[in-house]
């Protein structure tokens, strides 16, 4: 059974609707976004850096007693379009003490100023830069949530392709994996989700994407080549339009041989995790993600 709180999320979302509806545009989404993560707290030893992350402004987490051994290079959400490396200061102070690691949230190029493959670009510079510091390919985590998910499994996939060294682990929230939006999710939870729709992905999505193929795995990930990944672990809320997005993501991987999880957030809409200091299911599922960074490499 949800827990209270969950209501209390669920009102966050509605007025944050209420904000994106016309004749709201994307300075209005940016703004509201931001507004809205600005009220989550950073506890005061959190030590945030800003970093030139091999041409990509990012922000450099440490919570109190994280230590440099490992390090998370977390894509946050936003539709391709809207949220910051800034705006999810909360987000990664939570994830770098679950997981006792440095977080690095890049600020990737966005929709629609930058279009495909801009955002996949910026991942692989940060990663690059993370292994020209020296650092071992399999203390490194990539992760994302919503469209950051997608963009993050997708460069995973491109930088596999490319030669370059997988990391330890991927981890994604919520991810937007399917440009195609085939998942029966997209029509079966439509009234449950109080903020995803087909039409808003599609409308988001389709400034990052600019005219690329739909079925392009980078884009699609749940139709890429799984092949040789590390562990994945994918968590998903079962009130979510990409619920099926998650699912299937976890399916293909496993088919191809990846030790891949699915972590489900009963009750739980989009992105539950961003309210881990208020909501007890996402501090669950922040936890979860902290295990999942510590037990792989």
């Amino acid at each position: 059974m949800p827990s209270p709180q969950t209501a209390d999320v669920r009102a966050i979302w509605d007025s944050m609707m209420q904000v994106l509806a016309p004749p709201a545009g994307i300075p209005e989404y940016r703004t509201g976004w931001n507004e809205m993560c600005s009220a989550f707290p950073v506890p005061v030893d959190t030590v945030i850096e800003s970093v030139d992350a091999g041409g990509v402004p990012s922000l450099l987490v440490t919570a109190a007693d994280a230590t440099t051994e490992k390090i998370v290079l977390w894509v946050h959400s936003g539709g391709y379009v809207f949220g910051s490396a800034n705006s999810y200061r909360s987000f990664a102070s939570a994830v770098s003490a679950a997981s006792a690691s440095q977080v690095l949230m890049i600020e990737y190029r966005l929709a629609p100023e930058n279009v495909y493959p801009a955002a996949h670009d910026d991942v692989q510079s940060a990663y690059q830069y993370l292994l020209d510091q020296g650092r071992e390919p399999k203390n490194i985590v990539l992760g994302g949530d919503s469209a950051g998910g997608g963009i993050v499994t997708g460069a995973f996939l491109r930088m596999r392709d490319r030669g370059i060294a997988s990391p330890g682990g991927i981890v994604v929230v919520s991810p937007f994996a399917d440009f195609t939006f085939t998942g029966e999710s997209m029509e079966a939870r439509a009234a449950v989700d109080p903020i995803g729709s087909r039409a808003m992905l599609e409308g988001l999505g389709g400034l990052y994407r600019n005219g690329e193929s739909v079925g392009n795995p980078y884009l699609s990930s749940i139709y890429g080549d799984w092949k040789g990944a590390p562990p994945l672990l994918a968590l998903v809320g079962t009130e979510e339009v990409l619920y099926d997005d998650a699912v299937r993501l976890v399916q293909k991987a496993a088919a191809d041989g990846v030790d891949a999880r699915l972590h489900l957030g009963e009750g739980q809409a989009h992105i539950w995790p961003i309210f881990s200091a208020t909501l007890p299911e996402g501090e669950e599922a922040v936890a979860l993600i902290g295990q999942f960074v510590k037990a792989v490499g």
